[in-house]
């Protein structure tokens, strides 16, 4: 148990945040959310581990309630055997019922050490699962500083941040496209309604003259 306890233990004492922290620059989601992945197997492996030693405990108790019975059973027929005096089966009985009442001690005994091992690995359980919550709280936070970091770089190319004398530079881009696109479109119309008025003079013109000549 020894070996398991110092995986585990290395396991929640492992300095997340220092390399979390160094490797920040790169993708720290990621490499949290890898991390999260591990602790959570190991968090997994103790739980079942702390399963495994619940279901011996009960096996244990099962076999010691067995010796206890049959070693009340033995002392019974020992002393039957007295009483009727049949000095060999009472002797039998009797150490029949020393075997089963060490026995019984023994296991008595492997059940107070799988006790004190149960509430080791309930402990370390419960540590686990809250160190894996702060870790999720932790991926949270950084989840939060990386949408914000975006955020700011995609403000930062709208913006043009960069340029100390043009810091709206990109907006005044697009104002001045827009400018030129409505001068265009203005240019257009004024030329549309010109041609417009143009033709209706034409036509009148070529009306009147038709007029007089039928005079």
């Amino acid at each position: 148990m020894t070996g398991i306890f110092t995986k585990i233990k290395r396991t929640i004492e492992a300095e997340l945040f220092d390399i979390v922290e160094q490797k920040e620059q790169k993708n720290p989601i990621a490499m949290l959310n890898q991390y999260l992945r591990e602790a959570q197997k190991e968090t997994d492996k103790t739980i079942k581990l702390l399963e495994r030693q619940q279901l011996l405990k009960k096996e244990f108790e099962r076999e010691c309630q067995d010796a206890v019975r049959m070693r009340d059973k033995r002392l019974k027929q020992a002393q039957l055997a007295a009483e009727a005096g049949e000095e060999q089966l009472e002797e039998f009985a009797m150490r029949e019922a020393e075997v089963y009442k060490e026995r019984a001690a023994r296991l008595q005994h492997s059940i107070t050490i799988v006790d004190e091992q149960i509430i080791k690995l309930e402990s370390k359980t419960e540590e686990m699962k809250h160190k894996l919550k702060d870790m999720n709280v932790r991926r949270l936070e950084l989840m939060g500083r990386e949408n914000a970091a975006r955020a700011h770089y995609s403000m930062s190319k709208v913006l043009n941040e960069d340029l100390n004398d043009h810091p709206f530079g990109r907006f005044e881009e697009l104002e001045q496209y827009i400018d030129e696109l409505e001068g265009k479109v203005n240019k257009k119309y004024e030329t549309s309604l010109m041609d417009a008025r143009l033709a209706e003079l034409e036509r009148q013109f070529y009306r009147e003259e038709k007029n007089t000549q039928q005079a």
